[in-house]
């Protein structure tokens, strides 16, 4: 059954005139012409690669070329298969069959870019493991899924003159899958990434920055901490870093902004936020 563009708008919440710029602009929907009075009809695939491009759009906060492009690059078939993945995974994980859980996320690698497979994926199973397992078979799914991870960051091509991250989780912090994210994300923008990872020390973060002259650190929080104990920590880390910029985030920092800011680093929820800041930084410097 072919749909009107009326009706599209109607099913997808995106407005006529919209999808007639994102049709002229990036070739994006593709909708066939009737004969004759040569109206836009669309099929129910192409409905479902709007709502996707919509949904990335609004969860994901990326450009609408950056949506389309993701979209195109996964037909819906591929998309109607992963979204059985999930659930393949969470029974392999409680019958504890490691093949499974392997053969999962092989074919949920083959099936996406590394930024889907990421965000669309894997950071999705790690927040609902605490809702869904019991602490033997958690701890079997992360250990998976952030390896997994880790291979994705390695795998990607680095850019030999691309601006240098250096990433870390501060000390008693051992959760390192948004770093893992944040590394993916930077490398595909033509960074150059470094992972120091979980529960690293001030000493060990100084001397990286002496050996790297990292253009930004970027230091991940996912415990909570008291006002105090968060400032102490961020001050040592800042005075190990010396003038480099500093970016924190993680759910563990969300709640001290203001130290954050009184300290001298910067908030970033995301790698957009990151790079725009340390863009901000560099322009800074470059003016006479």
């Amino acid at each position: 059954m072919m749909l009107r563009i009326r009706t599209i708008a109607r099913l997808t919440g995106i407005r006529e005139a919209t999808l007639r710029a994102w049709e002229r602009r990036y070739g994006f929907p593709r909708p066939l012409r009737t004969q004759g009075n040569n109206y836009r009809v669309y099929s129910r695939d192409e409905v479902e690669s709007i709502r996707r491009v919509a949904r990335h759009i609004q969860m994901d906060g990326v450009s609408v070329s950056e949506a389309i492009a993701h979209v195109m690059a996964t037909p819906a078939t591929s998309a109607r298969e992963s979204e059985r993945l999930p659930d393949r995974f969470w029974s392999a994980v409680v019958a504890m069959d490691d093949d499974e859980v392997t053969r999962v996320l092989d074919e949920a690698q083959a099936s996406m870019d590394a930024e889907a497979l990421c965000d669309d994926f894997l950071l999705p199973l790690l927040r609902d493991m605490g809702e869904r397992l019991d602490v033997a078979r958690e701890h079997l799914a992360s250990a998976f899924v952030r390896h997994r991870l880790r291979q994705v960051l390695v795998g990607l091509d680095s850019v030999a003159n691309g601006p240098r991250a250096l990433l870390a989780c501060p000390s008693g912090d051992h959760h390192e899958e948004g770093l893992l994210a944040l590394g993916i994300h930077l490398k595909r923008r033509g960074w150059r990434v470094t992972l120091l990872g979980a529960d690293t020390p001030a000493e060990a973060l100084g001397s990286a920055c002496a050996r790297l002259h990292p253009d930004v650190v970027a230091l991940s929080f996912v415990r909570r901490r008291e006002a105090e104990p968060f400032e102490l920590l961020l001050a040592g880390a800042l005075r190990a870093c010396g003038p480099r910029p500093v970016v924190v985030g993680g759910p563990g920092a969300r709640e001290h902004l203001e130290v954050i800011l009184a300290l001298g680093a910067r908030y970033a929820d995301s790698s957009r936020e990151l790079i725009d800041l340390w863009t901000q930084v560099r322009n800074a410097q470059l003016r006479p």
